[in-house]
């Protein structure tokens, strides 16, 4: 039986043989590995097949045939399937082997190590279960709900962790070697990571509140998340390749201080860098910063394990190309190259004001994945199938075929969605030389890269056509086994309580020289003697991994929560209703946060796209928040009441139809699905709990709920919806029952709180506050609704409307990517509305959105200055006005201002058109796309 020592000699070992002590008797558990084997081989087949199907998925959603059978709700099932069942099952099997060879002792506890993998696979079925069912916390790695976490947290814990420091402590070897200290830092770490982001107050058995909302939430979920990939998917696959490669290779570690220092530097740097997954977001600009200067110190102490790993292979590179083993090992270590060479500069701010949201990120992210972690899992797997089944691999050849189709898979996979997330991020950002977004549909952005989403179902096929050779081989090698296996007994003498060889106080090698003493004390230090003693103290090695990691967090974490700077309040900012929050919960069962980001960073291109730019203050009730990682669709931060019901009511039931060439696919069991309202209560109760001020809605919640879904339906039905449909058995459903209007309410209400006023003194004094039509005012829009009937509107000519528009609105007024940028724009408006249109045509200044309201400057040369301010800082302000779009003033040169709250946009500009030019106008601006010019 082959055995790797630590990087010493076993002094205490000798002393005991020298007093003829008693040798220990005992046999590794070989068992528990081949169980963990298994099933990172049979998880991984079904982490990458769900993979795949995602991929198929998101660009034919027409397959999606089942509300349970789409990317929202299967996006989160591949991604914990490949983390947590593929690569976590790896870890394990990795563990159990070189733990008992490293500390030469059994695993303390056979019935720890049983129900460790049988909680650990329980884990995974629950979550398979769940995730296609909805049941999430829509935290990204972190979806399981609360029953599954507390379940997670014992096995991890309760079962891994005592299981493996108790063998640590029973050791036989003194020292503990390398990969057991990375061991020490993934059990710990991942512990307090897992505990911490899943604090939640439980509303039900499968619901829940985190107790974080808003930006906090987005903090300890990017600390969370950042780090899961730290010490779930690096440092214990560190680990592995400290242990595997020197035995593969059959050549010792190449460097041991380099080790020393790559250990400590990613424990104590990795933790701090999560705030670079938030950069231009609406956390504070120091946690932001912070986590961009931590992740470009990564880059260092990260090279120096894969050049530590490669350089391992000095003198053995002739067994590279021979042995498939070697060759995933040194293409894994490779990829980890790559990766944290990446990750550290898309940290760098304006790198990452490009990248993020693309599928940019998605590429690095499956480079490591696919490559790191795939590639080391398959080639330790192929180097322990002789061992743990002790016969012959059954086909090195077949072997070989897997490295090289599954090369070529992750590079079929990665090139080309780089080269769509680099199209996505400079699509998105392009604009016309007029000043105007180059790309103003989304969709055209989404159309632009389904080709290379096709070829990456390409590269993932064959990624899994290589596993499914690996399985073959494993199966065809597992036949092969003797009828019972052999269990060799060990012998080792066991530790004694006290402990005299610690290596002598080295002294410093700059005797003699003319430094400092300081110099002599450091030069002492990095040799690295206390190191040493460390090694043989596994609780106080952990202790000291656990204070690097927890002081580390703290730094980071609690200034977001004690510095109420950090989050500025907004008066105008509410709860959600109990109808709202309701169909929050169903945006969230959805994955509709898979797609749809909701925070607009303050960059110039997403603030003309999307509008304002999101404020701190405005998730404060979002619990869990909904910012997302990635844009498929649209970001639907400013999303509320630019559109009618009926267009959300349409859209939800067929996507393209409103929106051609869209792939998000149809959800018609939102309008079947009746709503639980009785559960509306106990969401509403967990809310409270943490902080949302409700009053009646504590005892009525069902009630309000109701309420207000009469009150959308029949402004729905107003619009030209229906007020019920029929389900697949043909039994009529009222509308203001199903899932799809709690899901529009919500939708309507996102992004508004921001431009509405803060409560008055009571219903009654707010409703006599708000801005009334004058009666010259309602007829003239009665006397243009007059003009437009159905006959109007089937006449009218859109493309004359949009010469219209641009003579009288497209100085100030963005469509489809032309006109002016002084007023909103209107191609994300609920300009699909008529009343909608004619009422902001015929009164602009009812109601003027605070972004618009109209400055007044008097400078002091006597010029009299009428815009809208875009930018303002301490020494100049930008206004914008029809005729100039960009005039900067000084502050010093203003004599007086004042805020005005009219509009800019002048009055009785529809009385000056014919009923002909009328009707073409409001047919340009109801259209679904942009028009062609009439001819001249």
């Amino acid at each position: 039986m082959n055995e790797i020592t630590s990087s010493g000699p076993n002094t205490d070992a000798s002393a005991d043989f020298a007093g003829k002590v008693q040798l220990d008797s005992f046999s590794y558990d070989d068992h528990i590995v081949r169980l963990f084997a298994l099933a990172t081989l049979v998880w991984g087949l079904v982490a990458t097949i769900a993979g795949l199907i995602v991929a198929v998925l998101l660009v034919a959603p027409q397959l999606s045939f089942s509300e349970y059978i789409s990317f929202g709700r299967l996006r989160p099932v591949h991604t914990n399937a490949a983390i947590f069942a593929f690569a976590g099952n790896a870890i394990f099997a990795a563990v159990y082997y070189s733990t008992q060879r490293l500390c030469k002792a059994r695993m303390w506890s056979d019935m720890l190590s049983k129900l460790h993998f049988w909680g650990w696979q329980l884990i995974i079925v629950a979550a398979a279960i769940t995730l296609p069912l909805g049941i999430t916390q829509s935290k990204e790695y972190a979806e399981l709900e609360w029953p599954i976490d507390i379940a997670i947290a014992i096995v991890w814990l309760g079962f891994f962790g005592v299981n493996f420091l108790m063998t640590l402590i029973n050791r036989r070897e003194r020292h503990m070697y390398v990969a057991l200290w990375f061991y020490i830092a993934t059990i710990v770490t991942v512990a307090i990571l897992h505990v911490f982001n899943n604090l939640v107050v439980p509303s039900s058995m499968i619901k829940s509140v985190p107790i974080y909302a808003g930006v906090q939430d987005a903090m300890m979920q990017w600390w969370y998340g950042h780090n899961a990939v730290a010490f779930f998917l690096t440092t214990p696959f560190l680990g592995l390749m400290y242990y595997f490669l020197p035995k593969a290779a059959e050549r010792p570690v190449f460097s041991y201080k380099l080790s020393i220092i790559h250990f400590w530097s990613l424990v104590f740097i990795y933790i701090w860098a999560g705030p670079h997954h938030l950069h231009y977001t609406s956390i504070a600009a120091w946690a932001s910063s912070l986590g961009m200067v931590f992740s470009l110190m990564l880059w260092m102490p990260s090279w120096g394990g894969m050049i530590n790993g490669l350089l391992t292979l000095r003198g053995a590179w002739h067994k590279v190309a021979a042995d498939p083993v070697l060759k995933f090992f040194v293409v894994g270590i490779t990829f980890y190259g790559m990766s944290t060479f990446e990750g550290p500069m898309l940290s760098i701010k304006s790198v990452n004001a490009l990248s993020h949201y693309t599928d940019w990120t998605i590429a690095h992210v499956h480079a490591g994945a696919l490559g790191w972690n795939g590639f080391m899992t398959f080639g330790m797997l192929y180097w322990l199938l002789p061992r743990i089944f002790q016969t012959k691999l059954w086909s090195t050849k077949l072997a070989s075929w897997h490295f090289w189709i599954g090369t070529l898979g992750i590079l079929m996979y990665i090139i080309p969605i780089y080269v769509a997330g680099l199209t996505q991020g400079l699509m998105w950002r392009a604009f016309t030389p007029e000043g105007n977004l180059a790309y103003p549909d989304f969709v055209e952005t989404v159309n632009a890269i389904v080709p290379m989403w096709w070829t990456r179902v390409g590269g993932g096929a064959l990624y899994i056509a290589g596993l499914a050779m690996m399985a073959f081989n494993y199966f065809m090698t597992w036949k092969s086994r003797p009828g019972v296996y052999d269990e060799p007994v060990i012998q080792a003498a066991p530790l004694s309580k006290t402990y005299n060889n610690d290596p002598a106080v080295p002294k410093s090698r700059l005797e003699g020289a003319a430094v400092l003493d300081l110099a002599h004390k450091v030069d002492v230090w990095q040799q690295a003697r206390w190191h040493r003693v460390w090694e043989r103290l596994p609780v106080r090695f952990t202790v000291f991994v656990t204070i690097a990691v927890v002081v580390a967090s703290a730094f980071e974490l609690v200034p977001t929560f004690l510095i109420r700077s950090n989050v500025p309040t907004i008066a105008s900012v509410k709860p959600y209703t109990p109808l709202e929050l309701a169909g929050r919960d169903i945006y969230v069962a959805e994955g509709c946060y898979n797609c749809h980001s909701q925070q607009i960073r303050p960059l110039f291109a997403e603030t003309e796209r999307y509008g304002e730019y999101s404020k701190p203050g405005e998730s404060i009730y979002d619990r869990p928040f909904q910012w997302g990682s990635r844009r498929i669709g649209p970001d639907l931060a400013r999303e509320g009441g630019k559109q009618s019901h009926l267009w959300h009511f349409e859209h939800f039931r067929e996507p393209s139809a409103m929106v051609k060439g869209s792939v998000m696919p149809g959800y018609p069991h939102l309008m079947t699905r009746t709503l639980n309202f009785k559960s509306i209560q106990a969401r509403i109760k967990a809310a409270n709990l943490l902080g949302a001020p409700y009053d009646r809605e504590l005892t009525e919640a069902a009630e309000m709920a109701r309420e207000q879904a009469k009150q959308l339906v029949q402004e729905l039905v107003e619009q030209g919806g229906p007020a019920t449909v029929r389900d697949a058995y043909g039994e009529e459903v009222k509308l203001e029952e199903s899932h799809v209007i709690a899901l529009i309410a919500y939708i309507q209400r996102i992004g508004t709180d921001l431009y509405a006023t803060a409560d008055s003194e009571g219903e009654e004094a707010e409703a006599e506050e708000k801005p009334r039509l004058t009666p010259e005012q309602e007829q003239a829009i009665d006397r243009h609704r007059a003009l437009l009937g159905p006959d109007a509107m089937a006449a009218a000519d859109a493309s004359r409307g949009r010469k219209i528009f641009n003579e009288s609105c497209g100085k100030c007024h963005e469509l489809f990517g032309a006109g002016g940028q002084v007023g909103p724009s209107l191609t994300e408006s609920k300009r699909n509305s008529l009343d909608f249109l004619l009422l902001n045509s015929v009164a602009p200044s009812l109601e003027v959105p605070a972004a618009y309201r109209t400055e007044v400057l008097m400078t002091l040369d006597g010029d009299l200055l009428t815009g809208i301010v875009s930018e303002e800082d301490e020494e100049r302000l930008v206004l914008k006005t029809a005729d100039e779009p960009r005039l900067e003033i000084l502050i010093e040169d203003i004599e007086e201002r004042r805020t005005s709250e009219l509009s800019l946009m002048p009055t009785g500009q529809l009385d000056e058109l014919s009923p002909k030019d009328l009707a073409d106008l409001m047919k340009y601006l109801q259209s679904r796309e942009q028009v062609e010019l009439p001819k001249e």
